[in-house]
């Protein structure tokens, strides 16, 4: 067995010393995921076995997305135990589900019990029903139930993101009786940072900081150093508002409580964290019209499907906005100029919309932007667009009669520029408001209609404006 352990960690060495895994700018070097290929080809179970307990869990994700299909279910089935699961919550989640599809039930259940709990479920709910059941059946009871019992709360609340696992200790104890507690478990959470008072059938009452713990006498009663005022979480509260609450109060840690106030899990910071990149990334998708699941493994087809509904959403807007330059097809045809020009006006408020709209649909996913401030922005916006409008009303219009000799036509397309910016910074900010009150993500939706508002006011202000200008007819 030694002799197995030095052959493992000469390999390890080897191959990090000779090829290093990143390059400069800290991605992955091509040359190291071909030596890591040659070794899973090979079957080198000392050397593949010795790199994964080396790389961290995020590093060991990024090795696996870099992997053909193939080798990354190799990979797994050749390291066998010395292979940390958690890093496939690291990848995409169609790569993690056809890793796992592919691996025996009892492979995944052996990678699930090493886990924590949250791990855990973050790593079974992407399965169906089926496969989750055969993975469970082979866990002992205990870590089964609990793992069932997330699995069973709403998918974006609390009480999937919390671990099961957690310190609680009864009222009369002392501090000491609470430090030999810990000294004398084997099985404690990796990361603490508190212990939880509970009462009769575990009732919360309190929590008690470790450096509180640890800067007390032996002695000192534990209800003499609770804190009963401490902030928790309800299992149903969505995990959304548990990290704005993470974020509003500097907490590195939250106890989860269920409808009787018992205590059921924890939420740390680095559960937090996992949400907040998850909650950008799905604002960030849904303000370009994509959804939320897509990933960069998804193959064509599933991308094209998901994208295909918005951008026919997108084409009909689109054709309402064009069925505006018809209505002035005649002024187009005696003024070519118009239908020069007319684009940049509604581009210009396209332009200016969505960028107040960028702002106001973060600040309604933070609850920055509310009833109690909400006509002070709107006016602020309004005045922003305001402000723009006669600045690039001015540089425009120059533009324009230098380019076309036609001095009233700077005077139009300034007083088009004018109205369609105050019109975009309004749509940008009423838009996603109007559509969060009616309980709509105004993510997904305030593009389209923002674009729709400003590509309208613009092509009709312009040409309008230029038809009794000039007398159009």
């Amino acid at each position: 067995m030694a002799e197995n352990i030095d052959v493992a960690q000469r390999a390890e060495a080897d191959v990090l010393d000779r090829i290093p895994m990143r390059d400069e700018e800290g991605q992955l070097r091509h040359e190291f995921v071909e030596e890591i290929t040659r070794a899973i080809h090979a079957a080198d179970r000392p050397l593949l076995c010795a790199v994964v307990a080396e790389l961290h869990e995020a590093d060991l994700g990024d090795l696996i997305a870099a992997l053909a299909p193939e080798d990354r279910v190799n990979l797994v089935e050749i390291t066998a135990t010395d292979f940390d699961f958690s890093a496939l919550n690291e990848v995409d989640e169609t790569v993690r589900e056809e890793i796992l599809e592919e691996l025996e039930p009892e492979t995944v259940a052996e990678g699930v019990r090493e886990l924590e709990s949250d791990d855990a479920v973050e790593l079974l709910e992407s399965l169906d029903e089926k496969d989750q059941e055969e993975i469970l059946e082979k866990l002992p009871p205990s870590e089964r139930e609990d793992i069932e019992r997330s699995l069973l709360y709403p998918e974006n609340s609390a009480g999937r993101r919390m671990q099961t696992e957690f310190i609680s200790v009864p009222l009369d104890w002392t501090v000491g009786q609470a430090i030999d507690y810990m000294r004398d478990t084997p099985d404690l959470p990796d990361r603490f940072y508190e212990i939880y008072v509970v009462g009769a059938d575990r009732h919360w009452l309190g929590a008690v900081p470790l450096d509180v713990l640890l800067r007390s006498r032996r002695p000192v009663p534990i209800k003499d150093l609770i804190d009963e005022d401490r902030r928790r979480v309800s299992v149903l509260e969505d995990q959304e508002a548990v990290a704005r609450m993470f974020g509003k109060y500097n907490l590195v840690a939250a106890p989860v409580v269920d409808t009787t106030d018992r205590l059921v899990g924890v939420i740390t910071i680095d559960d937090v964290v996992d949400v907040i990149e998850e909650e950008a990334d799905e604002d960030l998708k849904a303000l370009g019209g994509v959804t939320s699941d897509e990933e960069l493994s998804d193959t064509v087809w599933t991308i094209a499907r998901g994208r295909f509904n918005w951008l026919l959403v997108n084409l009909a807007t689109a054709f309402l906005a064009s069925s505006v330059l018809g209505l002035f097809e005649g002024q187009l045809e005696k003024m070519v100029a118009l239908a020069v020009l007319a684009p940049i006006v509604a581009s210009q408020g396209g332009n200016a919309a969505t960028q107040t709209m960028t702002v106001a649909v973060r600040a309604l996913a933070t609850r920055e932007l509310g009833s109690g401030n909400a006509l002070r922005v709107v006016i602020r916006e309004a005045m922003v667009g305001l402000v723009n409008g006669i600045a690039f009303a001015i540089i425009t219009g120059v533009a324009a009669v230098a380019w076309f000799k036609i001095p009233g036509l700077g005077v139009v397309i300034g007083l088009a520029i004018i109205c369609n910016l105050v019109a975009g910074a309004l749509g940008g900010i009423l838009i996603p408001m109007v559509l969060e009150r009616v309980r709509a993500d105004p993510a997904v939706a305030s593009g389209t209609f923002v674009t729709t508002v400003t590509d309208v006011v613009g092509f009709f202000s312009f040409l309008g404006i230029a038809t009794l200008w000039f007398g159009l007819k």
